[in-house]
């Protein structure tokens, strides 16, 4: 899930840094992720994983790195499962 995360944050994240240099843990604000470019990465994640973000995970918390988006994918995915 992570190199398909990573993929789309160098399509759509518009980083001012090479997406191999990011470490899953870093914060991707502070590498450069703007408000714009997470939303075009929102619906780039929403169309890779086919999944719909909820509105109460619209926050800078689900895109802070890498690893917090691949939670935020599997938190969706697992809620899909009860639903």
């Amino acid at each position: 899930m992570n190199t398909t995360i990573r993929e789309l944050l160098a399509k759509f994240g518009k980083l001012p840094v090479a997406i191999d240099t990011v470490a899953d843990d870093a914060d991707l604000y502070a590498e450069g992720l703007t408000s714009f470019a997470s939303v075009q990465l929102m619906l780039g994640i929403e169309d890779a994983f086919d999944i719909e973000f909820p509105d109460n995970l619209l926050n800078r918390k689900s895109f802070a790195s890498i690893s917090a988006i691949a939670r935020t994918v599997d938190l969706i995915k697992d809620s899909r499962k009860v639903a």
